[in-house]
């Protein structure tokens, strides 16, 4: 199992579940419930994808080029997807001058999981 992957996904995981457990009782008074659900997508997605660096990491024996490309993608999505999804939920409260600037961030993010995944495909493929 390769270590880094390992560690990077738990790092996530706690992040995900501290940040879930305030958009559930921190944030439910502050925020209006459209912001709260693009909240809880940032949250979910941000999991799933720590799921999937735990599952990259029964790859990393292979020292496949794809698995660290996969690693990356799903990494910077996490990153650009959920952190954008964070910010932008929290506008109203940060009063950031920049989310028309943000609101682009998040497909970014997006396109980096599906080409994760689709690296991840490969990858299954590629193993003997």
């Amino acid at each position: 199992m390769n270590k880094r992957i390992i560690l990077t996904a738990s790092f996530f995981g706690a992040v995900a579940v501290l940040l879930g457990a305030f958009g559930a009782h921190g944030l439910k008074s502050l925020v209006d419930g459209p912001s709260l659900e693009i909240w809880q997508k940032g949250v979910d997605y941000q999991f799933y994808h720590t799921f999937a660096l735990l599952y990259l990491s029964t790859f990393a024996r292979y020292r496949n080029k794809l698995i660290n490309i996969a690693y990356f993608c799903f990494t910077f999505g996490i990153v650009l997807f959920s952190g954008s999804l964070y910010l932008l939920a929290t506008r109203s409260l940060t009063n950031i001058g920049f989310t028309e600037f943000i609101g682009p961030v998040t497909p970014i993010g997006g396109l980096l999981f599906v080409l994760g995944w689709i690296m991840l495909f490969f990858a299954a493929i590629k193993d003997k």
